[in-house]
C-alpha cells in the first residue's frame, strides 16, 4: 500500500492562495513581446509575490513572534543563527570583479561566505528586526552588485553559477524593499553575471552527453533561472526554470533525478535518486536543492513539491531512510558521460559520506507533513535528528558546508 493521502494542491488552487494585487505585471516587467511569449505558458503568476522564494511573509511573521516568546524550536533556530559568525553586522564584504572557481586562481570561497552573510544578516533584521543587520546585508549585496563582472574557471564555472546565484537572489529577496538596497543594481548584475552561464548550462551542458552531468549541476542552474525570474519579476526566465524541473532533458529533471520508484515492506514509496550511487554527501546535497525549487515554486503558486505523484517526495524518503542507517532497494543505474556517452553503471548504492549532515529537512518536513498533513516517516526523523538547523559556517569551511543556506527549524517549524 502507499502511505501518501489523496489530498492535493493543483497549480490553479495553490496560485488562488497567492494572488496579490501589488507587483509588476510580466508585461510591465519584460516589454510587450517577451511578455507575449510568456503568456503561452501558464507558470508564471500574473504578479509576483514578494518576499517569495524561500521564505514568505508568513513565515518571516511566524518567525517573529515566535522568537519574541521564546518558544522553541523556533528560539533554538534562532540561536544558532544568532552565534554563527556570518550572520554578524560587523562582517566586512569582500566583493572582487572575478570569481574563479576550478583551476588556476580558485577565489570562490569570497563569493560563498559573503552570501552567507548577506543572508544570515537579511533573517536576522526580518525576525529580529536590527537595523544593523540590515545595514550589513545590503552593504553586501550592494558591494557585489557593483563589482561582480565574471563568473568563470572550469566546467566547475556552472556550479558557482548555479549555486551562488540562487542563495545571492535569495539574500536579495529579503531585502528588496530596504531603502539602502540598490535592487536595480543586483538585478541587472543577476541578469548579467548569473543568469547566461545557468542558460548556457541547460541548453548546452557544456557541449557534453546529455547524461554526463550529475543531478546537481542541473538542480542549482534551474534553482538560479527561477529565483533570478522571481526577483527580476520576468515570466519567460520563470517558466523557464518551472518547465525544465518537469520536462528537462538533463539528470536534474524530476523524472530524471528519480529514475526508479519502490514501495518498501511498511508500506512507504521510495526513489532512488540518481546519485545515490555515487556517494551521499551529493545525494544530500540534491534534496537541498531540489527542495528550495520546490519552496521557490511554491510561493509563487507552483506546486513542484506534488509534482509525478509526489515523486520527489519519494526520493526524500529513500534518501533519509537509507542516511538513517536503514536498508533502500537499488536498481543498476546506467549513463552516458564525456562527449561521445561512454557507458557507465552503479550496481550498488554508495555508503560513500552516509549519514552526512546538511541543512535541508526542515523544509522537506514541514512542508509534506505540516502543509500537506503526509506520513513522511523518514524524512521526520532526519529533520529531527540534525535540528535545529544551522547555516553557512556551520558545516565546515570547505564549499560544502555552504550549498544550502539553511536555519530551516527557524524559518519553517510549524
Amino acid at each position: 500500500m502507499s502511505r501518501t493521502s489523496p489530498h492535493h494542491h493543483n497549480d490553479v488552487s495553490r496560485r488562488g492562495l497567492l494572488k496579490t494585487a501589488g507587483g509588476l505585471t510580466s508585461a510591465l516587467a519584460l516589454g510587450a513581446g517577451a511578455a507575449s511569449a510568456a503568456a503561452t505558458a501558464s507558470a508564471a503568476p500574473a504578479a509576483f509575490t514578494h518576499p517569495g522564494m524561500l521564505h514568505n511573509a508568513g513565515d518571516i511573521n511566524r518567525a517573529r513572534v515566535r522568537v519574541a516568546a521564546g518558544t522553541d524550536p523556533w528560539l533554538s533556530g534562532w540561536n544558532k543563527l544568532t552565534a554563527n559568525s556570518h550572520s554578524q553586522p560587523t562582517w566586512t564584504p569582500r566583493a572582487t570583479a572575478t570569481i574563479i572557481r576550478g583551476g588556476t586562481g580558485e577565489n570562490y570561497g569570497l563569493l560563498y561566505n559573503d552570501i552567507a552573510a548577506a543572508y544570515q544578516n537579511a533573517l536576522r533584521w526580518r525576525v529580529g528586526g536590527t537595523e544593523a543587520n540590515a545595514q550589513c546585508a545590503a552593504g553586501i549585496l550592494n558591494a557585489w552588485a557593483t563589482t561582480l563582472t565574471s563568473v568563470t574557471g572550469s566546467a566547475d564555472r556552472f556550479l558557482a553559477a548555479g549555486l551562488y546565484g540562487w542563495q545571492f537572489a535569495n539574500a536579495a529577496e529579503l531585502m528588496r524593499d530596504y531603502d539602502d538596497f540598490d535592487l536595480s543594481a543586483f538585478q541587472e548584475m543577476m541578469a548579467n553575471v548569473f543568469y547566461p552561464l545557468n542558460n548556457s548550462f541547460l541548453t548546452n551542458h557544456n557541449d557534453a552527453c546529455i547524461t554526463n552531468y550529475w543531478a546537481n549541476w542541473d538542480l542549482c542552474n534551474t534553482a538560479s533561472i527561477l529565483a533570478i525570474g522571481i526577483l527580476n519579476e520576468d515570466s519567460a526566465t520563470y517558466d523557464q526554470a518551472v518547465s525544465y524541473a518537469k520536462s528537462g532533458a538533463g539528470n536534474g529533471s524530476i523524472a530524471h533525478a528519480v529514475p526508479y520508484l519502490y514501495t518498501d515492506a511498511d508500506g512507504y514509496d521510495l526513489g532512488q535518486w540518481q546519485e545515490s550511487g555515487r556517494d551521499q554527501g551529493h545525494t544530500v546535497m540534491g534534496m537541498g536543492q531540489m527542495g528550495a525549487i520546490c519552496e521557490m515554486a511554491w510561493n509563487q503558486g507552483d506546486d513542484l513539491y506534488s509534482y509525478d505523484s509526489k515523486r520527489f517526495l519519494k526520493a526524500a524518503q529513500y534518501v533519509a531512510k537509507y542516511n538513517l542507517g536503514n536498508d533502500v532497494p537499488f536498481t543498476t543505474y546506467t549513463w552516458g558521460s564525456g562527449q561521445n556517452c561512454a557507458q557507465n553503471a552503479q550496481t550498488v548504492i554508495s555508503a560513500s559520506s552516509r549519514g552526512q549532515v546538511r541543512p535541508v529537512w526542515a523544509m522537506l518536513h514541514y512542508h509534506y507533513n505540516r502543509r500537506l498533513y503526509l506520513d513522511d516517516k523518514y524524512i521526520s526523523q532526519m529533520c529531527f535528528s540534525v535540528a535545529p538547523e544551522g547555516g553557512g559556517g556551520d558545516y565546515g569551511s570547505t564549499s560544502g558546508g555552504y550549498d544550502q543556506l539553511g536555519f530551516g527549524t527557524l524559518m519553517y517549524a510549524k
